[in-house]
């Protein structure tokens, strides 16, 4: 069941989609030798906090039985963690990549996006992996303006990653979103029988789904980890994760968690990016 939204609810989840923004923009300014996960964290819920938005992250999954509450506003994953990774002592060094996740609501609507930086220097293959993935998520944006069912973008984005020589992770997928951080459809990067059997959507005006491609240098294979959140990838190599939410509108596709327009920019959720 595909829950779609109205051009003024696109336009309220906007607000949403600019405040992830913010927060990834705070967050990169923190992204180099040296600083701890926790305190990329502590940045970004802090800004939260100031705006008045309800961390999506946080707690989740709210009570449900047997999976911990996550204790933090971010998912920060590095190097060979895929997602999930839990904020915290870890000290970035110089050649990891991180990846930053980051949802919340403003006003009932909710956003969510991941970006995976580099850290300093990296080496040539996982610098790769940084640029393949973004071309991925490129691909698929650019792919929802012509295709008429998801499957058609999810194959060409496989076919993509395969070419490159990566491995598309099959454990995870994207999802819809609106009202809650977790909506119908569900938004796999990949083709299976299951997503051509019963899985499969149209992209139509009102869509707005959270596209999030993860992608792994060596095995799409991944495992968990004792803290019960944290993927990792089976071999130990490096795994990359960049996330839009997207809304399709009749114009065409419009990612909700980019930048700001000129217009946007006196909303009262933007401020400045500080670093410490």
């Amino acid at each position: 069941m595909r829950n779609l939204k109205s051009k003024r609810e696109i336009t309220q989840m906007r607000r949403a989609g600019l405040a992830v923004w913010q927060a990834h923009q705070i967050a990169a300014e923190l992204v180099r030798p040296g600083v701890t996960t926790g305190k990329i964290d502590a940045a970004v819920d802090e800004y939260y906090t100031e705006i008045g938005g309800f961390a999506l992250f946080r707690n989740y999954p709210h009570g449900q039985r047997g999976k911990p509450a996550f204790p933090a506003v971010t998912c920060i994953s590095v190097n060979d963690e895929v997602v999930h990774g839990i904020p915290g002592p870890r000290v970035l060094e110089e050649g990891d990549v991180v990846s930053i996740d980051t949802g919340v609501r403003i006003d009932g609507w909710c956003g969510d996006a991941a970006i995976t930086h580099p850290v300093g220097q990296v080496e040539s293959e996982p610098a790769k992996l940084l640029e393949v993935t973004t071309g991925v998520l490129n691909l698929a944006i650019e792919l929802l303006a012509v295709k008429k069912r998801w499957s058609e973008v999810a194959q060409e984005m496989a076919a993509y990653v395969s070419d490159h020589g990566f491995y598309t992770v099959e454990s995870f997928v994207g999802h819809g979103i609106g009202r809650e951080m977790h909506e119908d459809p569900q938004v796999p990067n990949f083709v299976n029988k299951t997503l051509r059997a019963s899985g499969d959507f149209p992209i139509e005006p009102g869509l707005v789904i959270a596209v999030e491609p993860m992608v792994n240098i060596g095995t799409k294979r991944v495992k968990s980890m004792p803290d019960h959140w944290t993927q990792c990838t089976f071999d130990g190599k490096a795994s990359a994760h960049f996330e839009h939410t997207i809304a399709i509108t009749e114009e065409g596709p419009q990612p909700l968690t980019v930048g700001p327009t000129p217009e946007e920019e006196n909303l009262g959720i933007l401020r400045k990016n500080t670093a410490t």
